[in-house]
């Protein structure tokens, strides 16, 4: 008798894992150190952020102190940047200078990014009378371009450095507000907020669980580019003499001291400037780079 062959069974397939799926936020921060463009942006933020933590053990020199035999020093190697008419070294100046400037430029974002987000998502999502209340404050807020509000809010506040975070934050709030109630008219229409109202849902959980961390995007985006013009407004706004007061490192009250004094000590001016401008770029290249890797319509 013939015994049935036994049956050969097939090896089982090993599990495959799947990684894990990431963040769009990962993905984004992925693609901008790919740009070069927003990697340059970043390097330029970080190294501003490290110069102005470290100013005190980067340069010898105290930012505040008088040394009249060095006064309208060129650039050298002693001083890199030149001194001032007080014989205070300008790179120093710089250094400590950052500090004021990121703080103005973070903190009127914060101001403008919370109001402007509040309104937003207040004004698009529940519409009616409260959308034209919103509407009209927005518009009225609109009707002066930015630098002018600003200084309009200094008038009423008085001059100071304070004064000018919460007159650069407030003259902001229209830009996000807008924004955020474009992108809120769009989600509250979309499917799975009409379903979560469906389901007895609140209008605070919708908002806040909801339609908020998809409007994270735009603003992330627009917050970066909004730091840049916080500071070049700041900036404008301490030139004009409104903002911050001599001996203040700041980089407006800086260019301000050296503005008659270009053909003798261009330095004075020129150095200040360009850290106004090297840091503004790099903000910008940043926040372009953040709008093309959060933006799923430019992606390839």
């Amino acid at each position: 008798m013939i015994e049935p062959r036994a049956a050969t069974l097939a090896p089982l397939p090993a599990v495959v894992k799947l990684p894990a799926p990431r963040s769009p936020f990962a993905l984004a921060g992925r693609r901008v150190l790919r740009s070069r463009g927003g990697l340059l942006g970043l390097c330029i933020l970080l190294a501003l952020i490290l110069l102005a933590i470290f100013a005190p053990y980067i340069s010898p020199y105290d930012p505040l102190a008088l040394s009249p035999p060095e006064a309208s020093q060129p650039p050298s190697w002693r001083h890199p940047a030149g001194t001032d008419r007080f014989g205070r070294d300008i790179l120093t100046r710089i250094f400590y200078g950052a500090r004021i400037s990121l703080r103005v430029g973070l903190i009127s974002v914060a101001i403008a990014g919370l109001s402007g987000t509040a309104l937003g998502l207040v004004s698009g999502y529940f519409g009616g009378w409260v959308d034209a209340v919103i509407n009209l404050l927005i518009n009225i807020l609109l009707g002066l371009p930015g630098i002018l509000l600003a200084l309009v809010i200094l008038a009423v506040l008085g001059s100071g450095l304070q004064n000018v975070m919460i007159a650069v934050g407030i003259s902001a709030i229209p830009g996000y507000a807008r924004l955020i109630r474009g992108n809120t008219l769009v989600l509250k229409e979309q499917e799975f907020v009409l379903a979560a109202r469906a389901l007895g849902v609140s209008d605070t959980r919708i908002i806040l669980a909801h339609i908020l961390p998809n409007v994270l995007a735009p603003l992330i985006v627009l917050s970066t580019l909004g730091v840049a013009s916080a500071i070049l407004v700041g900036a404008s706004v301490s030139y004009l003499g409104l903002g911050a007061k001599p001996p203040t490192p700041e980089w407006g009250v800086m260019v301000n001291d050296g503005r008659n004094h270009l053909r003798q000590a261009w330095w004075l001016s020129t150095m200040p400037g360009l850290a106004i401008m090297i840091t503004v770029i790099g903000l910008n290249l940043l926040g372009d780079a953040l709008r093309d890797a959060l933006d799923p319509r430019l992606r390839v």
